[in-house]
């Protein structure tokens, strides 16, 4: 008789998770929701108002979409490198008052005080690099400062835009407002250069494996730097563009933008760790929290009570996207 033959176990081979069907799906619903919250408010004020389906009543509904969209990209580039900006609605009323009083009246001094904000918020990312302080509370500190410097200037509201920032600020273009081309202008340049170059994805490696992007070489103070630099040369644009189109300027006309600036940033589906962040997404929501003010004058909210009606608003979206958040299943 033949001995029996040991018994042998053949290697099963692995199972590996592939993303479903179902995953991706809730990955396109989440880039999606950006541009679905604002296609719903439109519908919505289209439907109670119909007259603002022209071109004259969009101009009037997002007559300030480029101060706050230009704000958004602000904050979003601080928050790329896991940092919050609170400082920086304060930093916009300050560059409005200096636009609507040292760059009217002196030029030359009102262009250098602009640079040297630029400057001042590159030294402050440098800053909070090297001494390791949290990023909350040094621009907390610098808010009062920049609301001191505006008041400086100008004790009352008052002051004057020069007429040519007014007109540049005023442009009627063919088809669609101004307001909107620059917004996708705006958004289209910043998705190229952040989302699509090299410097883009290694300024965001900065927020999402700073310890991978030092060992590659690459500076993380230049970058933080650069980020901060960026930052308020958008905040100085914001600043602009508010002043040209109110024609003067107060202390604290910007001040609800750093809120505005922040949830802008999260409607868009920028995330506050990872350097997870949105250009076009960042734009939508800023339009969406413009658009969603116009909505409650169209239902005749008291302006006392529109602040945490859009507060309301932001908390239903994001809660839509908590839960589409939680239909992604990852893959092993």
């Amino acid at each position: 008789m033949n001995a029996p033959q040991p018994m042998t176990l053949k290697p099963q081979p692995l199972l590996t998770a592939t993303p479903s069907a179902g995953f991706n799906r809730a990955r396109l619903l989440r880039n999606a929701l950006p541009a679905v919250s604002l296609v719903v408010l439109l519908a919505t004020i289209f439907i109670m108002q119909p007259r603002a389906m022209s071109y004259m009543g969009m101009n009037l509904m997002l007559n300030l979409a480029v101060p706050i969209a230009l704000a958004t990209i602000a904050q979003m580039l601080i928050i790329t490198v896991n940092d919050l900006d609170l400082s920086l609605g304060s930093f916009i009323s300050f560059v409005a008052c200096v636009a609507a009083t040292l760059l009217n009246d002196h030029p030359w001094l009102g262009c250098l005080a602009l640079v040297g904000c630029v400057g001042v918020y590159a030294l402050l990312g440098a800053l909070i690099h090297i001494r390791q302080l949290p990023a909350i509370v040094v621009t907390l500190g610098m808010s009062f400062i920049w609301i001191g410097g505006a008041v400086l200037l100008l004790p009352a509201p008052g002051g004057s835009a020069p007429q040519w920032l007014q007109a540049m600020v005023k442009i009627k273009t063919p088809l669609l407002p101004f307001a909107v081309v620059v917004c996708v202008l705006l958004a289209i340049a910043v998705h190229l250069f952040l989302m699509r170059s090299t410097l883009g994805v290694v300024l965001r490696g900065a927020g999402g494996n700073p310890l991978a992007i030092a060992k590659a070489g690459w500076s993380l103070l230049r970058i933080k730097v650069t980020l901060y630099a960026m930052a308020g040369c958008f905040g100085v644009l914001s600043g602009l563009f508010l002043v040209g189109l109110t024609t003067s300027a107060d202390a604290n006309m910007a001040l609800r933008y750093t809120l505005l600036s922040i949830a802008g940033v999260i409607l868009g589906g920028g995330e506050f760790t990872g350097g997870r962040v949105s250009p076009i997404g960042a734009v939508l929501g800023a339009l969406t929290l413009v658009l969603a003010g116009s909505l409650l004058s169209f239902i005749r909210i008291s302006p006392d009570w529109q602040i945490g009606a859009q507060g309301a608003i932001l908390i239903l979206v994001l809660a839509l996207r908590t839960a589409v958040n939680r239909l992604e299943v990852r893959p092993l």
